[in-house]
């Protein structure tokens, strides 16, 4: 299958070749950009899922390498984002039993294997049948779910678990835990919160390119500093520590007792993750490719981060996707080619290395106010209201994910919006339509008019539409309506306009031939393309309808085959000109 797939890979060898000083100088710039951004995001990613915050530094260095290296995109970055963050952070609340950092290796392990499986089987192609509006529901629910987490943390509460049980976290149970101990709050995290979030906003002002995050958590760190020589006790990652053995979390072990049950117990959740990065990767990579103009082949980005992904299982411990905002970053920068990647990812590691036991500063309540901008940043309100509003669907499908993200775990929600809208689209494309068609004076097969029914010897039903398992039944009632008149003794199907025909559709029309000639009438089938006809034969359609009752549609005159269809129902009825009654659908009555 490998060998046989177009996907490449090395593709990064196009990129060498004619690789000059000036696009690497470009690459350079950009990906040392890119990292200063990256230490400071993967540690608030950290922290959203509830990880050492070397996991989210560390992720954000071999992601991006390794990603780059198999990757069709100029400007994606791989690392920790809120939304799979989030969702590992939700799953393991919602199962407080579990041993989160024991079952990380084999959980990325796992995320990145069914990436590549799936890149493999081109699944990323499946990707633009995701209603935007799951998308947009889910981001915004688990926004404002990483807000009321990240709150008791921001504002310095010490709130303890109810003894002798685990509780699972939710939105309502956040919000109602920060507002029942409102008299915990710690005043010196809180007005580091709130100058964190002044200093975020107001630096942010700068310009896009301008560092916001990396410098407010250097000036609180300072100003923590400042706080607890003065006696004011400000909690700070004092008992972080950064060595090379520090930054490599567990290998994934297969060979222990515990493996078989931490892969069912974690599948479920790397189906959620490998589905949700693969739609963040595939997005994102379009999005900057049109701004470019450069084309990106989403199975290809989707083999990179399944990938990254495998390596990260052995070297970070933490799923990784595409970074929006690094993503952006480094197109908005000025990145020339995925060497920029290679270069923030590399830069990124080294100052883990180096500076990396600084961050024993950063004061918890600043980093917690830093995940609360990012999340916010996240609900797009412009996207949100096009949902609510462009059509019924789509508003059942955002209020029904946005709903589930504040109740059922993310891993759960996410699937249950993909299911709503695959439910409303199966809805709305079963429909198929049968509409009143004669022959007119010219000869010609046209639409008839309302009233326009001649006395019902022949039916001829022309069947317009999706014939597939979801508009079985309707179409098989649709035919049955017709076939109450006693008097109808031929039913002409008119398959011209018919596609998809399957299997439940094939015994469907089986089961209307069958009942047809147990009473004594025929059924004739007209506008066979050479899709449909392939459908019926393979499925012993051709032997149950006869040679005889089955007419091939003619590109040269669409007509002909009914006009065929109908010689071949006079010749059953042994008479040369029979009424004509031309099945009429209500629905389609012209209105006044």
């Amino acid at each position: 299958m490998a060998a046989e797939s177009d996907l490449d890979p090395f593709p990064l060898r196009q990129t060498l070749q004619g690789y000059d000083k000036g696009m690497f100088k470009a690459d350079f710039r950009s990906g040392v950009d890119g990292a200063l951004l990256a230490i400071p995001q993967g540690m608030a990613f950290a922290v959203v899922a509830g990880l050492p915050l070397v996991y989210g530094i560390t992720c954000s260095a071999v992601a991006c390498v390794v990603g780059a290296l198999l990757m069709s995109s100029r400007h994606a970055v791989y690392g920790p984002t809120n939304a799979t963050a989030f969702m590992v952070a939700s799953y393991f609340a919602a199962f407080p039993n579990l041993n989160q950092l024991a079952s990380m290796p084999m959980l990325v392990f796992l995320v990145g294997a069914l990436l590549i499986f799936g890149a493999y089987f081109r699944v990323a192609d499946m990707a633009r049948f995701i209603s935007r509006a799951v998308v947009v529901a889910y981001i915004t629910g688990a926004a404002l779910q990483m807000f009321a987490h990240q709150l008791p943390v921001a504002l310095g509460q010490q709130i303890a678990a109810p003894p002798g049980k685990h509780v699972a976290r939710t939105l309502v149970s956040d919000v109602h835990e920060v507002l029942g101990n409102l008299q915990t709050i710690h005043w010196p995290s809180a007005l580091i919160c709130v100058l964190a979030l002044g200093s975020y906003y107001g630096l942010r002002r700068f310009g896009k390119r301008f560092p916001a995050l990396t410098l407010t958590l250097i000036l609180m760190s300072f100003l923590a500093v400042i706080m607890n020589k003065a006696g004011l006790h400000v909690a700070t990652y004092s008992d972080l520590s950064f060595s090379w053995r520090t930054l490599l979390p567990p290998f994934p072990d297969f060979t222990s007792g515990k493996a078989s049950a931490q892969f069912s117990q974690l599948f479920g959740l790397a189906l959620s993750l490998a589905f949700v990065s693969m739609m963040e990767n595939s997005a994102m990579a379009r999005t900057l490719a049109s701004r470019s103009g450069h084309s990106v082949d989403a199975n290809q980005d989707m083999l990179s981060l399944g990938v990254a992904n495998l390596a990260c299982s052995y070297l970070s411990g933490m799923p990784a996707s595409q970074s929006l905002t690094r993503s952006l970053a480094a197109y908005e920068s000025g990145a020339v080619t995925p060497i920029s990647a290679i270069v923030g990812g590399v830069v990124c590691l080294v100052a883990a290395l180096t500076i990396g036991p600084l961050v024993a500063f950063v004061p918890k309540a600043a980093l917690a106010a830093m995940v609360i901008c990012v999340a916010m940043a996240l609900i797009n309100k412009r996207q949100i209201h096009i949902s609510l509003r462009a059509t019924g669907a789509d508003a059942v499908v955002f209020l029904t994910t946005f709903i589930a993200t504040l109740l059922v775990p993310l891993h759960v929600a996410i699937f249950t919006g993909v299911g709503i809208s695959i439910i409303l689209y199966l809805h709305k494309a079963s429909q198929p339509s049968l509409v009143e068609y004669v022959f007119n004076e010219e000869g010609n097969l046209a639409e008839a008019h309302q009233g326009g029914r001649q006395h019902p010897a022949i039916s001829i039903v022309h069947v317009e539409g999706d014939l597939f398992f979801a508009s079985a039944d309707i179409f098989r009632t649709q035919i049955q309506r017709s076939c109450t008149d006693p008097n109808l003794r031929i039913v002409i199907l008119r398959l011209k306009n018919a596609r998809h025909l399957d299997a439940t559709c094939a015994m469907a029309i089986e089961e209307l031939t069958r009942m047809l000639r147990a009473d004594g009438r025929d059924i004739i089938v007209s506008g066979v393309s050479k899709d449909l006809y392939r459908v019926l034969k393979g499925a012993g359609m051709v032997e149950v309808i006869t040679k005889d009752n089955l007419f091939p549609a003619s590109p040269s005159n669409p007509n002909l085959s009914t006009r065929n269809a109908l010689r071949r129902a006079q010749e059953i009825l042994g008479i040369k000109d029979a009424d004509v009654r031309i099945y009429y659908d209500p629905s389609k009555s012209p209105k006044s």
